[in-house]
């Protein structure tokens, strides 16, 4: 068997294929900042109509798009809710404080899934002494759920409870095609439900850079300019958006082959002695628990191997399958899974 390098530490590790190269290197391109970027216009305008919203903002990451969308949802004294493994809370360095001024109402939802029980008692009545909770994140998969994601009749119920409490709801959408494609939703549903929606084309998408806030005309408008205070504004950013063009119409209908090698790699896992339990797989990520020693050790071996990977905690280790990920590379990964000592 041909030894390589597997790198499952994450769906951002991909590289540009010979198409969407090509694609990048014959964007017609302008000074987007002066809006007059033309393969920027026709991303952002491809996006927000997938999703029915009204606009779209081309952003460096889904970082920016999260902490921009929360700075236009929210004032200085609000409270986001959240769960307490939401992206925009832990892995966005305090961003929300940072940026917005506001406090964050940790829950603990199924794997990252909250409902409106949950939700619901932690809304704060109007009391002098209370934050004024205002904003409810999604994050659609869950990252530190194992890939766990929301389908169209759960974010529909959250949606309801918001619009009668008077609480915005936005989405951290970091891979939410691979929600789409394990539900079967239609992701032009969304618009009817989230006030801001943040897709990252980064990850399962197979872009070199970049994610897009979506939202209502005025929402854009507002956030272009927080955009250009968080010198997020790009000049010939076209050479990227056609990336995100390019993996929007080439790189959806193939997640269900990352899916489908994640599960593989379920299974091998689970017939091992040093696996003490693997989270359900429902999209492209693998979080198993070990039997014994530490999740860094198992992370060394598998790298002395050729398999690269990442711990989610002292316990946990995490495998991300993507475009780069070839059938022979899941052969060869579950041969080294086998036979781990």
């Amino acid at each position: 068997m041909n030894n390589q390098i597997i790198d499952f530490r994450s769906d951002t590790v991909t590289k540009p294929t010979a198409g969407m190269l090509d694609a990048m290197m014959n964007a017609k391109v302008g000074d987007d900042v002066f809006g007059e970027d033309e393969t920027v216009h026709n991303l952002e305008a491809k996006l927000a109509g997938m999703f029915n919203m009204e606009a779209g903002l081309f952003c460096p990451s889904g970082t920016m798009t999260n902490q921009i969308g929360i700075k236009c949802f929210t004032q200085p004294m609000d409270e986001v809710i959240c769960d307490q493994t939401a992206h925009v809370y832990r892995y966005e360095i305090g961003g929300i404080a940072f940026h917005s001024a506001a406090s964050v109402r940790l829950l603990h939802g199924q794997r990252g899934i909250l409902t409106p029980e949950l939700i619901e008692p932690e809304i704060n009545e109007d009391n002098i002494h209370y934050p004024n909770s205002s904003l409810v994140v999604l994050e659609n998969t869950v990252n530190k759920g194992g890939g766990s994601c929301y389908n169209i009749s759960q974010i529909a119920a959250i949606h309801y409870l918001c619009n009668i409490k008077g609480l915005k709801l936005h989405l951290d959408g970091a891979r939410i095609f691979n929600a789409l494609t394990a539900t079967g939703d239609n992701a032009h549903e969304y618009g009817k439900y989230f006030d801001g929606i943040s897709v990252c084309l980064s990850k399962g998408l197979g872009a070199p850079v970049g994610s897009v806030l979506l939202g209502s005309k005025a929402t854009i408008h507002k956030a272009r300019k927080i955009r250009k205070a968080f010198g997020g504004g790009m000049r010939q950013a076209g050479f990227l958006a056609a990336a995100g063009i390019y993996a929007l119409d080439n790189h959806v209908n193939r997640l269900q082959e990352d899916h489908h090698h994640a599960k593989s790699l379920a299974s091998a896992l689970a017939k091992t002695s040093y696996v003490k339990s693997v989270m359900p797989i429902e999209t492209n990520i693998v979080i198993f628990e070990v039997e014994q020693g530490s999740a860094e050790k198992v992370v060394h071996q598998f790298k002395e191997k050729g398999l690269l990977s990442n711990t989610t905690s002292s316990s946990t280790v995490r495998l991300v399958t993507h475009l780069d990920i070839s059938p022979s590379m899941i052969d060869q990964a579950i041969e080294i899974i086998l036979h781990l000592r």
